[in-house]
């Protein structure tokens, strides 16, 4: 197979607007453990500094290429990337990047792809200093997501920037009904992985190199799942209690489900809900791996009258769809697929889970949210225009050494070589 041919196929749909997590699986999951790995570099590389590669393809190109040759914009920008950032010797890359078009059915871009590669070869140097005054050629970042960080964190947004375009690291939970994070550090240990305690959540671990989970001691017999750290905080802040009632009401793929049941198994009940039934079918497949119980439904969590029973809920996680600019290093696509536009339809669907739910809530319950954005708007805002509009609702301040307090919740940053970026504010019912 020609990989390079399949992550051009893989980066086209991106372009169409079909995300990475949905376009990638169907291409990878024929592949042998090193092919998967070149593909999954080249597709998350090219989407990680596409906004840079494409100021380099504006100056190269003589004409912009047609909308149904998209493939050959695509294996251009992995040919850019891997120029840029790999130990690939550059006739390999020229070479293979050529022969892929024959792959792709698009013969007669040949000498275009070969033109267009070596060109930038040769002026790199001069390209990048024409336009080293451009910052979104300089960060890889669209100008809406440099103009919203600086309007909201401006002496952080640098650190987000730099954070974003980093590798990931690779973090795991443990399943502490299976076994204590020293165990399972034991176990890494014996397995030559090298590894470390997360800084704020009791069950994470880091590990120094991200390897395939078949790797992972016991993964397959529930010991432990990938979830980073950051989403590792939401079960601890529920203050989980014997004898509850949980609602997880955005659950897939299920981590924080499972997260839930793992540190109260003595709950009343759990149930995870889901709009999206395929994407429910992931949370079942998670928790049937990790041997936990639990209720799943295929339901709108803004319509509750459609499903709920009226017998209220002790505790409710809702970890709202966002747009996902604290987790963009794990999901690049994001610089492409998402508008500054995208964040007041967001934040109407956030607020609608939050009136649709909090009716389902029990008296002296707490409400928990999240997202995995760092704009105010999907956060603080909503928190607060929902404090207001509900009377209620109180706020419930969220103590730790992790994050940055805001009005009315904690704000985590993408670090480097560390956890995600997050929010959260818990809200209590009077």
């Amino acid at each position: 197979m020609n990989i390079r041919g399949t992550a051009a196929q893989v980066l086209a749909q991106v372009f169409r607007g079909k995300s990475l997590s949905s376009a990638l699986p169907p291409r990878a999951e024929c592949l042998d453990k090193s092919e998967k790995g070149m593909l999954m570099d080249l597709c998350y590389g090219s989407l990680r500094w596409f906004p840079q590669i494409e100021f380099y393809l504006q100056a190269l190109l003589k004409k912009p290429l047609r909308s149904k040759d998209l493939e050959i914009k695509a294996l251009l920008v992995s040919g850019i990337y891997q120029l840029m950032k790999s130990q690939t010797p550059p006739y390999a890359v020229v070479h293979s990047s050529v022969s892929a078009t024959e792959v792709l059915g698009r013969s007669w871009a040949k000498n275009l792809v070969n033109g267009v590669l070596r060109s930038f070869l040769r002026q790199q140097e001069t390209l990048s200093k024409s336009l080293s005054n451009n910052r979104c050629f300089v960060t890889a970042h669209p100008t809406w997501i440099l103009r919203a960080l600086d309007d909201a964190w401006p002496k952080e947004s640098s650190d987000i920037v730099r954070a974003n375009n980093a590798r990931a690291p690779m973090i795991l939970r443990v399943n502490k009904t299976r076994c204590s994070r020293d165990d399972y550090m034991n176990q890494l240990q014996e397995a030559g992985l090298k590894a470390k305690h997360t800084l704020f959540s009791p069950e994470g671990i880091q590990l120094e190199t991200p390897i395939d989970i078949s790797k992972l001691p016991n993964f397959e017999e529930g010991f432990c799942s990938i979830q980073d750290e950051a989403a590792q905080l939401a079960a601890g802040l529920l203050e989980l209690k014997p004898g509850q009632t949980v609602l997880d009401a955005c659950s897939a793929p299920g981590g924080k489900t499972a997260h839930i049941a793992e540190t109260q198994p003595l709950l009343r009940s759990l149930l995870a809900i889901d709009k999206d039934s395929g994407r429910l079918q992931k949370v079942k497949e998670n928790l049937a791996r990790l041997d936990l119980q639990c209720d799943t439904l295929h339901a709108d969590a803004t319509n509750p009258q459609e499903w709920w029973d009226n017998s209220f809920f002790d505790r409710i996680l809702i970890d709202a769809p966002c747009t996902g600019t604290g987790v963009i290093r794990r999901h690049p696509d994001i610089k492409l697929l998402r508008k500054a536009s995208d964040i007041e339809k967001l934040s109407y669907n956030q607020t609608s889970l939050l009136a649709g739910l909090w009716p389902t809530l029990k008296q002296g319950g707490i409400l928990l949210y999240s997202t995995c954005s760092v704009m105010p708007a999907e956060n603080d805002k909503v928190i607060k225009n929902f404090l207001q509009e509900v009377k209620t609702a109180r706020l419930q301040p969220i103590k730790g050494e992790w994050g940055l307090a805001t009005p009315s919740g904690r704000q985590l940053f993408p670090t480097l070589n560390g956890h995600d970026g997050f929010y959260y504010a818990r809200l209590h019912k009077l």
